[in-house]
């Protein structure tokens, strides 16, 4: 369906029409849910990914038994598909089947694709360095720069479905699924597609990549009790878990999504971004990317923040990091972040997926508008003093749930703030 070019574009409004994930809790919807709601932890020591023996951090949230070829159209492509590549095309074929999308039924230049990674095919940058190391530049294999390039899982799912509309991959750390969502929103917004596949995806549960986390001092050491290594704004935490898996929603312009009698899962609102312009790799000290990111997408979904229910928080369980972002809320917040506001961390139980956690938190926040439940930040026994917001300890909780914001922050101090409604029609 092409625009109308008289269509007012402030008067589009943007709603999520299905989701998709791959988790270590699971890829199926109601049983990621389920153990979401239920405080289930899906971090455990590594089993498949490597030997961890050697390596200080011994744990991580792993994606075990996972059968990703049933969603590649070209058995080719499914054998050659880096892992990152497999969960999210994987992903984004689930978020289009609970949509109930027919791209044949439409005009494939309304339709787009934003999949972005953090760090991308490094299992193959590894595999193939080790190649060369050994046997020299004929041992380097033909597919390796398309098994490895962050903007392959994109080009395979628009081949898949034939969608010729935007279609880019998103590269900005830890906040690379929140940006990817958000520039996709924008680009429905401004009159540039009807509908959109977004997210992100991570597969960095590789040697190189816990040797170099690790001596970052960024990981958890806590290899005797996997499920409780994970602990954000806890004051036992001593780094994040490295967890695996994407995260992909479809966003559709509202009145195109009636249209088709598609189920509607909540609105979204906002979009705010910023720079900390601070430090490589830790954040400010007291949030101000963070507290600017957030008030630029209150501003934009025109919502004050008393009228934001819960916050997903980026939450890692860093000491630094955990801080921060619990200053920046309190900046943004104001009163009310001590008052009545509700914020959770569920990297608690998903581990970090780097790059793929904003489209997992915001399948995550989607499902807590839609059943009105706000998911525990699980381990939270010892709560720092210097956290001291309502972080929802160790049990879900039921209460009515108006609009969610949920926060990605980044290497590089770059941030990324989203704002969903509950639908009211």
């Amino acid at each position: 369906m092409r625009r109308d070019d008289d269509e007012p574009l402030m008067d589009r409004r943007i709603v999520i029409t299905g989701l998709g994930v791959v988790t270590s809790m699971g890829w199926e919807l109601d049983t990621f849910w389920d153990n979401v709601t239920n405080g289930r932890s899906g971090i455990r020591r590594i089993k498949d990914a490597f030997d961890p023996e050697v390596h200080k951090c011994q744990i991580g949230a792993e994606v075990i038994g996972f059968d990703h070829t049933p969603f590649f159209e070209n058995k080719r492509d499914a054998k050659r598909a880096e892992r990152f590549i497999q969960f999210s095309v994987s992903a984004s074929k689930m978020a289009a089947t609970h949509a109930g999308l027919d791209f044949t039924a439409g005009d494939p230049e309304r339709a787009g694709v934003f999949l972005g990674t953090g760090i991308g095919g490094l299992k193959t940058v590894e595999k193939n360095q080790q190649a060369y190391t050994e046997g020299g530049p004929g041992r380097v294999s033909p597919f390796a720069i398309p098994m490895m390039i962050g903007n392959a899982a994109g080009g395979i799912v628009a081949m898949d479905y034939d969608i010729t509309g935007p279609n880019f991959c998103v590269t900005s750390a830890c906040s690379t699924g929140n940006h990817a969502i958000g520039e996709a929103w924008k680009t429905i917004f401004v009159g540039d597609a009807d509908v959109m596949i977004a997210g992100g995806s991570e597969a960095t549960i590789t040697e190189l990549a816990y040797s170099g986390f690790t001596n970052m001092r960024a990981l958890s050491l806590r290899n005797g009790e996997p499920e409780k290594a994970s602990r954000p704004f806890d004051q036992d935490r001593d780094g994040f878990v490295m967890g695996e898996g994407a995260g992909v929603v479809v966003l559709e312009e509202l009145e195109h999504a009636k249209k088709r009698g598609a189920p509607i899962l909540a609105e979204v609102v906002g979009y705010g971004t910023s720079a900390d312009a601070f430090h490589p790799t830790a954040p400010h000290p007291e949030g101000r990317g963070a507290s600017q990111c957030m008030e630029r997408a209150m501003n934009r979904a025109r919502l004050n923040p008393e009228q934001i229910s819960y916050v997903n928080a980026h939450g890692t369980s860093t000491p630094f990091g955990d801080v921060a972002e619990t200053i920046a809320i309190k900046n943004s917040f104001g009163d009310y972040a001590k008052s009545g506001l509700q914020v959770s961390s569920t990297k608690s139980m998903t581990g970090h997926l780097l790059g793929g956690a904003g489209g997992v938190e915001m399948a995550i926040c989607a499902l807590a508008l839609r059943d009105q439940i706000i998911p525990p930040t699980i381990n939270l026994d010892h709560p720092d003093p210097e956290c001291d917001l309502d972080f929802v300890p160790n049990t879900a909780r039921e209460t009515k749930v108006d609009a969610v914001l949920t926060n990605s922050f980044g290497f590089g101090g770059t941030n990324a703030s989203l704002i969903l409604s509950r639908f009211d029609g």
